[in-house]
């Protein structure tokens, strides 16, 4: 499982999963990737299914870049326990993934293969997603002129 090797605090607070992701919007390293549509914590468990699922799809063709990690502890209080006494264990790590994060990317695929492996990575995640394609910044350059025109 992915946990990170030290941290600084043993426990954190909940925090907030509202708005966008500060970073990680576009796909950067593959061809292809995930993006998220909707707020949520990935679980250890669940970026590892994830990963086992694209990997045996690949093969040894493809390439893949996960963009998600999971650095924040969750602690919960064991079963019948009465309330005080402290915050409980740490009983297993999160990674915050808000709207628009890529959380993978794959290269090395044709798009149609591309489509199918993530695909099959969607059914794992608690989350609504995308696929989404590589954009050069020649066609973000172009599409921004576009619509700066249009509103001239």
């Amino acid at each position: 499982m992915l946990m990170p090797k030290k941290i600084k605090y043993r426990k954190v607070q909940r925090g907030t999963r509202k708005g966008r992701s500060k970073g990680a919007r576009d796909v950067m390293f593959g061809d292809y990737g995930l993006q998220a549509l909707e707020p949520v914590w990935l679980t250890a468990a669940q970026i590892e299914a994830m990963r086992v699922t694209i990997s045996r799809k690949l093969k040894k063709v493809g390439k893949m870049f996960l963009r998600v990690f999971p650095d924040k502890p969750v602690s919960k209080k064991p079963a019948e326990t009465r309330m005080g006494k402290g915050k409980g264990n740490v009983e297993f790590w999160v990674s915050v993934v808000k709207r628009d994060r890529i959380v993978c990317e794959i290269s090395g695929l044709s798009e149609m293969e591309a489509k199918e492996v993530l695909k099959q990575a969607q059914y794992k995640l608690p989350m609504k997603t995308k696929i989404v394609k590589r954009e050069t910044a020649l066609q973000q350059a172009i599409e921004t002129n576009e619509v700066a025109h249009e509103k001239q």
